[in-house]
C-alpha cells in the first residue's frame, strides 16, 4: 500500500528490519547506548552542537508537544500562540488544559502570520515569556515563516517553542539560525521512521533550568526525562526499544541523504503531484509560495465525496487523507516517506481510474 497521508509513512526496508532488534532490558548498557545514539543524531538533524541535546519520548508527536508546553512556562510566564490552523489550536488546548496563561493571536486558517503584529504584541506585553509556532501547519499544508518569527522573538528576548512535527527532516530547520529554544519533532513523518517515538531538542542549559519550574504532569515531566537520560543514562520509564532501533536506522538514513537533499526530493514529488492533478482539472487550497514540500490540499472533484474517492483509491493501492471539518470539500495528498516517481505515476493513473469508475456510478445513480 502506498501511503499518501501525512504520517505514518512508507519506510525503507532497513528501517523496517531494525524493529526486529533482539529483546533487551531497558536498564542495560546496550539500551542506554541506543538512546544516546538517537539523541545525538536527532540533535544533529536539528542543527544543534554540543550545547544542545535531545530527549526522546515514547509516544506520538503530540506527547512531545504536551511535554514541552506543560513543562517550560514558569508560574509567572505567559505564552503567545501564533494560530493559523488546526495544530496551533491543539497547542491552545494543551496549555488551556494545564491552566497555563496564554494569549492566542489568530490569523485565520490559510492566512499568513502577520510578522508586524507579532512584533507589536511582544513589544506591548512584557508578560509574554514564550511564543509558540507551528512550522508546517499540516491541516492546510502551509509553511509558516520560522526564520522571521525566530528573529522577532529573539530580538524581544523571549523563548520560542516550535512544533516541527511535520517539517524536521525535509524543511529548513536550524535551532541556531532560527533562534529556536524548544523544538518538537516526531519519528514517523519526514524522519521516515516507524510511529511510536517523539523528540524534544533544546539547549542543555534550558533543560537544566526546568528544575525550577513546577511540573504539570507526571509521565510527561520534561525535566525528569532529561535528568534520567542525560545524567542517569537510563530512560525514565520503559521505552519501546525496538521502535527506537528503527528510529536510529532512520536517522542514519536522514543524515546520509541530508535534509537539504531530502527536501529537494520531496519538493520534486510534490511538484509532480500538483502538476499531475492540475492537468486533470484539480484546484488547490493554497498558492504555491505558501505550500510546504510534503502536503497538498486539493478540492474534491464535483459530485464526489471524500469517502468515495478515498475508498476507490485504496482499492487501487493508494491511501489519501481527509481534512479537518473546517476544510470540508478537500482531500490531502502527502509525499513524505519512501516514495518514488513510479509511486506518483501510479497514483495519478489510479486517480484517473477511480474518477472514471465513480463518474460512471454517479451517472447510473442519476439515471435511476
Amino acid at each position: 500500500m502506498v501511503l499518501l497521508n501525512p504520517g505514518p509513512v512508507n519506510v525503507h526496508d532497513d528501517v523496517r528490519a531494525a524493529i526486529a532488534a533482539p529483546d533487551s532490558c531497558h536498564r542495560e548498557p546496550e539500551a542506554a547506548a541506543l538512546i544516546d545514539r538517537v539523541r545525538a543524531k536527532a540533535t544533529t538533524v536539528a542543527g544543534g552542537d554540543d550545547s544542545f541535546t535531545s530527549v526522546v519520548l515514547a509516544g506520538s508527536g503530540t506527547a512531545a508537544l504536551e511535554a514541552v508546553f506543560s513543562s517550560v512556562v514558569p508560574a509567572n510566564g505567559r505564552i503567545l500562540i501564533l494560530d493559523n490552523g488546526h495544530y496551533a489550536d491543539r497547542i491552545t488546548r494543551i496549555v488551556d488544559l494545564h491552566r497555563i496563561p496564554y494569549q492566542r493571536l489568530e490569523f485565520g486558517w490559510t492566512h499568513a502570520i502577520d510578522l508586524a503584529e507579532v512584533d507589536r504584541v511582544l513589544a506591548d506585553d512584557p508578560s509574554l515569556t514564550h511564543v509558540a509556532l507551528v512550522h508546517h501547519e499540516t491541516s492546510t499544508g502551509q509553511l509558516n515563516p520560522l526564520r522571521e518569527v525566530g528573529e522577532i522573538v529573539a530580538r524581544h528576548r523571549r523563548s520560542l517553542a516550535v512544533d516541527a512535527i511535520s517539517s524536521l527532516g525535509s524543511e529548513k530547520v536550524d535551532v541556531y539560525a532560527d533562534h529556536i529554544d524548544w523544538l518538537v519533532s516526531t519519528a514517523n513523518k519526514n524522519l521516515e521512521a516507524l510511529p511510536g517515538s517523539s523528540i524534544v531538542t533544546a539547549r542543555h542549559s534550558s533543560f537544566t533550568a526546568l528544575a525550577d519550574v513546577a511540573p504539570h504532569t507526571f509521565y510527561l515531566d520534561l525535566h525528569a526525562h532529561y535528568r534520567a537520560q542525560e545524567h542517569e543514562h537510563a530512560p525514565l520509564f520503559t521505552p519501546a526499544l525496538q521502535v527506537l532501533a528503527s528510529l536510529d536506522a532512520a536517522l542514519d538514513r536522514t543524515l546520509d541523504e541530508g535534509v537539504q537533499a531530502r527536501g529537494k526530493r520531496y519538493a520534486a514529488l510534490a511538484q509532480r503531484i500538483r502538476e499531475g492533478l492540475r492537468e486533470r482539472g484539480a484546484t488547490f487550497l493554497l498558492d504555491p509560495e505558501h505550500q510546504a514540500n510534503s502536503v497538498t490540499n486539493v478540492y474534491l472533484p464535483s459530485g464526489i465525496s471524500y469517502l468515495q474517492l478515498h475508498d476507490a483509491l485504496k482499492e487501487r493501492g493508494y491511501v489519501i487523507y481527509s481534512t479537518q471539518a473546517q476544510l470540508d470539500g478537500l482531500f490531502r495528498v502527502a509525499n513524505m516517506g519512501q516514495l518514488t516517481d513510479n509511486d506518483i505515476t501510479g497514483f495519478l493513473h489510479a486517480y484517473d481510474d477511480a474518477l472514471t469508475a465513480l463518474s460512471q456510478q454517479l451517472d447510473v445513480e442519476v439515471g435511476a
